[in-house]
């Protein structure tokens, strides 16, 4: 049977079989517009949600992340939880391990589907632990339903994980599960080719409900009987997909529309830039890892690392010559400093001694001379004209514009005026 293209809406799940198999621009009767390519290899491990997102669309409901992978979940009706890829294929490999959901009606699939309506599939029913069926249809072709083929699998689909894959060329079509054969389909053995799947698919896993009563009997009979929702919820989990792209293009595009795989052109750069596919780009930069600094000087290589000592001694050095220059210019500023207050000093001291012999010639020093340098004859002592008789037990002078500069042990300066006079402060 085939059902699983749209894996399906609430609007497919009322619609008839055909009606679910839809493709948005078929090339059998159309242009269409060139088909993204993955053009690489990658297993997908679906633990976050960004592993889905940078590479496929969720194209109905949503999904759960748990410890055994993402979680698609029939809760109540009209859910059907899908992902489709957001590249093409041009033969290949698809190897998905999964757990597919319980419950009668309830259909897990894998599919592989062109916009021309190529399709291979796994697929899963609910009420059936022991067998999985592979399909595929060529050219939306279905008037027969002869192609379905139902494999027995070693132990519990709902129970325990497998890996269920599908290894398609131009010459034949595999199916196998844990990596054993167990169908081969060869393009001959398909109507002479006519429906053998042979042009680029996209990658489909979803869950829905078949065994709905709204469809017809012959999908409800096929998917097992009658789904009953309170019993759920039921749940596929998907813990990994390995895709191979056997193609190396980062464009399919289709150059007739005749649909057959000799009509489909690898386009090797992307509109005319140089590069790797979009799809290989997305995950290349969603994975590629942000590195401290510490990080990305570990990686570089030996030769590298001796570069940025050296640099790293010449700025130090650099530096270093400049703090040397700094210091010996201050230490020369000071030294200017240093003997311009000396030469300030020396002259002070000059007027000072100028100023103690003029005093001597008009009588007023002696070699007796007391702290503030006047006479010393306690019963005739002479002041300078314009001073107070009470000088004599007054505090100290100093010399105006020369406090702290050095003098004779115990003497001190009167202050000098411009007058000419002497006074105490």
């Amino acid at each position: 049977m085939r059902f699983a293209t749209f894996f399906f809406s609430a609007a497919a799940l009322l619609t008839s079989v055909a009606g679910q198999t839809s493709t948005l621009c078929n090339p059998l009767n159309a242009t269409c517009p060139n088909d993204p390519a993955f053009g690489m290899s990658h297993n997908f491990v679906f633990n976050t949600s960004s592993t889905v997102t940078t590479s496929f669309n969720i194209t109905a409901g949503a999904l759960n992340y748990t410890a055994d992978g993402a979680a698609f979940t029939v809760a109540k009706r009209w859910d059907s939880p899908t992902i489709q890829s957001k590249f093409n294929i041009m033969f290949g490999s698809v190897s998905v391990v999964m757990k597919a959901a319980s419950g009668t009606g309830i259909v897990s699939s894998i599919v592989l589907e062109s916009d021309d309506l190529d399709e291979i599939d796994w697929e899963f029913m609910g009420g059936n632990s022991t067998h999985a069926e592979s399909n595929y249809f060529g050219k939306g072709n279905t008037t027969s339903y002869d192609r379905a083929i139902y494999y027995p699998v070693s132990s519990d689909v709902r129970e325990n994980f497998h890996n269920y894959t599908v290894d398609w060329t131009a010459d034949r079509l595999d199916w196998l599960i844990d990596s054993t054969v167990v169908r081969t389909l060869h393009y001959a053995d398909a109507n002479e080719g006519r429906t053998y799947p042979q042009t680029p698919m996209s990658v489909r896993l979803g869950v829905w409900a078949a065994g709905d009563s709204s469809l017809n009997k012959w999908t409800i009979q096929w998917a097992g009987g009658v789904t009953d929702y309170s019993k759920g919820p039921y749940n596929m989990y998907v813990q990994s997909a390995e895709i191979k792209d056997y193609g190396s293009g980062s464009e399919y595009e289709w150059t007739d529309n005749t649909g057959s795989w000799q009509s489909i052109k690898a386009i090797p750069m992307l509109n005319g830039n140089s590069g790797n596919s979009t799809a290989m780009n997305a995950i290349i930069k969603a994975e590629t890892p942000t590195l401290s600094t510490a990080e990305k000087f570990k990686a570089l290589p030996k030769s590298s690392k001796v570069a940025v000592y050296a640099g790293s001694g010449a700025a130090g050095a650099v530096i270093l010559a400049a703090l040397l220059f700094y210091c010996l210019r201050q230490r020369r500023s000071g030294g200017l400093e240093r003997d311009a207050y000396n030469a300030n000093v020396e002259k002070a001291r000059e007027e000072i001694y100028k100023d103690q012999m003029e005093l001597r010639e008009k009588g007023y020093g002696g070699d007796s001379v007391h702290g503030d340098g006047f006479p010393a004859s306690p019963s005739t002592p002479k002041f300078p004209p314009n001073v107070s008789t009470s000088a004599a037990n007054s505090p100290p002078m100093n010399y105006e514009g020369s406090q702290n500069v050095p003098t004779s042990p115990g003497f001190h300066l009167p202050n000098k005026h411009t007058s000419g006079g002497y006074q105490r402060f």
